[in-house]
Parts: structure tokens; C-alpha cells; sequence
């Protein structure tokens, strides 16, 4: 990886981990993703247009095709990890989140296009559980300790994490849409599948506004960038290495969940965080 798209990665994940910090304090939910979406598409159109134009890249059925798969996707893994927030902690969520879905990816690498991980990235998965053991202790307490819905939502959103990065890494790496207009166009998508239900929610809508309207402006204007960066990232460097890179923002997950909202447990889940960046760099080098 080259010292630019590692650049990218790493702002991804401060802007990651700082929209992450805006979601949980807010109370979350489909009216609170819609405004986000909403918001973001004119925030953004100026750039995307400008960019469309110069690059006069080819936008046709296949790639709005892609623009609206990643939609469906990043949909049902906002609403996983929101609803992941209502139930626990941020830095159980984050890092359980943002760790399972390079290994998920490694697994559907090997069922889709046969590949055959070496031993060292074997090595990497079972670091990267090793950590999730220790983050959430022993598994017959999470019930008792309430936590077992906010690890199964953690969970989903890994699965989504997964499918969408290999849909992604295809749609700017082979289609070669411009990472902008892929990320305002999925933007777009959006706030279409989210339309029926906010309108059917409108005053939890206008209260979310209300209520959260500092947290709505940040995660619109964070959100968008922290993927555009990593979009840039993947069309010019291998998904196997941006997607590890990009875990780093699980360190970030946890010393903004410890230190901003003061959750308990810092040094075990810092170890855990450890265990599970150490895991995803030797899924890399693997």
C-alpha cells in the first residue's frame, strides 16, 4: 500500500470513529439515517457533479445497478449498528462490528472465488476471536448482562460490512465509477428506500431533528467522506490490504467509547481491540 492510500485509510478512520461517537449519543433509529442520507445528497452533489463531468465517466444501468446494491447494504448496516447502540456500549459494538466483517470477507473469498488463505491469515482469524472472546467474556453471561442483543446486531453489521466491501472494491475497481458519484449516487439510493418509512415517521423525524441536529449535520458530512476516502483507497490499492488498514478506527472506536461517554472496562477492550487489529493485518500479510 502506498503512503497516500494509507493516508486515506487512516482519515477514514478518525472521520469513521467521530460520526460513530454522533450516532451513539443520539437516540438513534430510521428517521435519524434518513436526515443523515438526506442531508448529505446536497452537500455533497456540487463536488460529485464536478467531478462526474471533468472525469466523464460512463453512469449507465449496471453501475446505478451498483450504486443501489451498496444503498440496500449500507442501509441495513446503519440500522444494525444504530440499533446495536441502543442496546451497549460503542466500544463493544464498534470493535465487534468493524473486526467480523474481514473475516467474514476472507470466508466468502474462499466460497466465491476459491481462494485459499495461508496459515498466517488463518492465524489472523483466530486472533481476531480470541478478541471478540475477551471483549464480550464468557458467552453464557451475555444474556445476563443484557448484552446479547447488542452483540448479535454487532454481528449483522459485520455480515454487511463483508458483503459490501466485495461489491465495492468491484464497483470502483472494475466499473471504475469515480468514488464521489458511487457514494453520492448510493446517497441517493438512500434516501429513496428510507423515503416511505420516514414519511410514515414524520414527527419522529422532526423531533430527531429537533432533538439531535448537531449529530445529524456531523454523521451527513462525516459518513459520506469517511467512505469516499476508502473508496479512493480500494481503486488504487488491493481490498486485501485497505480492509485490514482500516480497522485501525477500531482502536479509535474504543478510546472514544472509553474516554467521550466513559464506558467501563477500557483495559480489557483495549486489548481486545489489539488482538483483533493484529488479527485483520495478519489476514493481510497472509
Amino acid at each position: 500500500m502506498t503512503a497516500f492510500a494509507l493516508a486515506l485509510v487512516l482519515g477514514s478512520a478518525v472521520a469513521h470513529a467521530t460520526w460513530n461517537l454522533f450516532a451513539k449519543r443520539s437516540s438513534g433509529g430510521a428517521p435519524f439515517l434518513w436526515l443523515a442520507f438526506a442531508l448529505s445528497v446536497p452537500l455533497y452533489a456540487p463536488i460529485a457533479i464536478a467531478v462526474l463531468v471533468v472525469s466523464g465517466a460512463h453512469i449507465g444501468p449496471i453501475e446505478l445497478l451498483w450504486m443501489f446494491v451498496n444503498a440496500a447494504l449500507n442501509v441495513a448496516y446503519g440500522i444494525f449498528l444504530l440499533r446495536g447502540y441502543r442496546a451497549g456500549d460503542l466500544s463493544v459494538v464498534y470493535p465487534l462490528a468493524r473486526s467480523t466483517g474481514p473475516v467474514l470477507a476472507v470466508v466468502g473469498a474462499v466460497v466465491l472465488f476459491g481462494e485459499r488463505p495461508t496459515a498466517l491469515a488463518l492465524a489472523g482469524g483466530l486472533s481476531i476471536v480470541a478478541g471478540v472472546l475477551v471483549l464480550t467474556g464468557d458467552p453464557r453471561t451475555l444474556r445476563r448482562r443484557g448484552a446479547g442483543t447488542a452483540v448479535a446486531y454487532a454481528l449483522l453489521t459485520g455480515v454487511t460490512i463483508a458483503a459490501y466491501t466485495l461489491w465495492d472494491k468491484r464497483g470502483v475497481g472494475v466499473l471504475l465509477i469515480p468514488p464521489i458519484v458511487y457514494e453520492w449516487g448510493a446517497n441517493v439510493f438512500r434516501v429513496l428506500i428510507l423515503a416511505p418509512l420516514a414519511l410514515r415517521q414524520w414527527p419522529e423525524v422532526q423531533r430527531e431533528w429537533r432533538s439531535n441536529r448537531i449529530a445529524v449535520l456531523a454523521v451527513a458530512s462525516l459518513s459520506p467522506l469517511a467512505y469516499i476516502l476508502v473508496l479512493t483507497a480500494l481503486a488504487i490499492s488491493p481490498v486485501s490490504y485497505v480492509a485490514p488498514a482500516r480497522e485501525i478506527g477500531i482502536l479509535l472506536g474504543v478510546l472514544v467509547g472509553a474516554r467521550a461517554l466513559t464506558e467501563a472496562d477500557i483495559g480489557t477492550r483495549s486489548i481486545a481491540a489489539i488482538l483483533m487489529v493484529g488479527g485483520v493485518i495478519a489476514l493481510a500479510l497472509g
